[in-house]
């Protein structure tokens, strides 16, 4: 850590009393990199102020990883205990929080044979199936944060040495979190959460059956939304009505896609870190939802691995609107990283949606939620697509055009 202490200590009580706000009497689970221990002491210190019941460590090491994949088979891989099962529903039963610290380096497994990888994922993603629906419908709060690592700065920055790399992601993170020395973070994540569930509110009455996006880099797309959408912006609320923000930072509001309402051509205008490799230049064709197409000038069949990851892969979940005028996008640094990346520019997700983007979908069945529209998939992958000329129509009900942002920012 370079940065004063104090800082990462304003971090740490954003994460516990923003971010997943950690509840008397409530577990917190913490995932974080073995690298980043004095962090996650801070997280849990100021996690039992608040009055935590406990708190979970995750520990991962990309090294370790790297070690799994190359030496275990496919088989040992994809052989999930039952206790790793048994472990996430007991947090669950104990209405658990949950934390993500990321400051890996991307493409940290592009070495690694992808099928391990991939059977992996898979076999993780169907042993939890039943528990996914914990985060996904908020039945718990959880958040995701990031904090540098010399190795992911030196990817962001690799023309400068190791220190000014990581003092230079450190500043950027923090400014982008809205961390400053001479400020509040809490007090500044309210004002900030405010002004997004406003514009929330706003594009969830304007009620669009369609939105069409129009860019330089030659995206022609149209986006159907599911009937009764709801757009998402800044915190969220959990059944027990608490209140937490899922990322930090963010910068977006989000609704659902109709599974089979996608049609035209997108160009992705940030690069994608997906399975340890870095996709690039990438493009996608859409019919009635579906990718028919695509392409990729860095890691196509990575890109195809993620498209045939299941029978959802290959359709959206998500659609989210992001402001080109936003403090990531204006520090002009591509993260490499989707939780940095995707707040800097419109995005869109393949793979599963979130039920609260429908109208009491949170106590939908999985029946009741595909009857509404929506997609189902394992896996959820963000990418980004927004630019700085980038223009956004909403068509509503009746045939209105109503502008929603031009030149990559709202109108409305």
């Amino acid at each position: 850590m370079s940065a004063s202490k104090a800082m990462y200590q304003k971090l740490a009580k954003l994460a516990v009393v923003r971010g997943v706000n950690v509840q008397p009497n409530q577990p917190l689970v913490i995932t974080a990199s073995v690298r980043d221990y004095e962090f996650v002491r801070m997280v849990a210190k100021e996690a039992y102020a608040v009055g935590a019941r406990e708190v979970i460590i995750n520990w991962t090491d990309t090294e370790l990883a790297k070690l799994n994949y190359t030496y275990q088979s496919e088989e040992t891989l994809a052989d999930i205990p039952d206790w790793k099962y048994d472990c996430v529903k007991r947090e669950h039963d104990l209405g658990a929080c949950y934390l993500r610290i990321s400051s890996d380096m991307p493409g940290a497994l592009k070495d690694v044979d992808q099928s391990k990888v991939r059977a992996y994922q898979m076999a993780y993603s169907k042993k939890m199936k039943d528990l996914r629906k914990y985060t996904m419908n908020n039945e718990g709060q959880w958040c995701v944060i990031g904090i540098p690592s010399v190795e992911w700065a030196k990817v962001v920055f690799p023309n400068l040495s190791e220190e000014k790399a990581f003092e230079k992601l450190e500043d950027a993170i923090f400014m982008t979190s809205r961390v400053t020395e001479d400020s509040d973070p809490l007090e500044n994540w309210r004002i900030h959460d405010g002004n997004l569930v406003e514009y929330a509110r706003k594009l969830t009455e304007l009620n669009f059956k369609q939105l069409h996006f129009t860019s330089e880099l030659g995206t022609d797309l149209t986006v159907e939304l599911v009937d009764n959408h709801v757009w998402i912006g800044g915190g969220d609320m959990t059944p027990k009505k608490v209140y937490f923000d899922p990322n930090i930072p963010t910068e977006e509001c989000f609704t659902m896609p109709k599974k089979t309402g996608v049609n035209g051509i997108v160009y992705a205008s940030k690069p994608l870190s997906y399975s340890g490799k870095v996709i690039d230049g990438f493009w996608f064709r859409f019919e009635n939802g579906k990718v028919v197409d695509f392409g990729a000038k860095q890691e196509e069949e990575t890109l195809k691995s993620l498209l045939d990851f299941d029978e959802g892969s290959r359709y959206l979940g998500e659609v989210a609107l992001v402001p080109y005028d936003s403090p990531i996008s204006n520090s002009n640094i591509l993260f490499f990283n989707t939780l940095f990346d995707e707040n800097a520019a419109c995005h869109l997700a393949l793979g599963m949606p979130y039920p609260e983007n429908v109208k009491g979908g949170a106590h939908m069945s999985e029946e009741e939620l595909k009857a509404a529209g929506a997609n189902e998939s394992s896996q959820h992958e963000d990418f980004m697509f927004g630019t700085k000329e980038m223009n956004i129509d909403g068509i509503q009900q009746d045939g209105t055009v109503v502008p929603v942002f031009r030149n990559g920012n709202f109108v409305i």
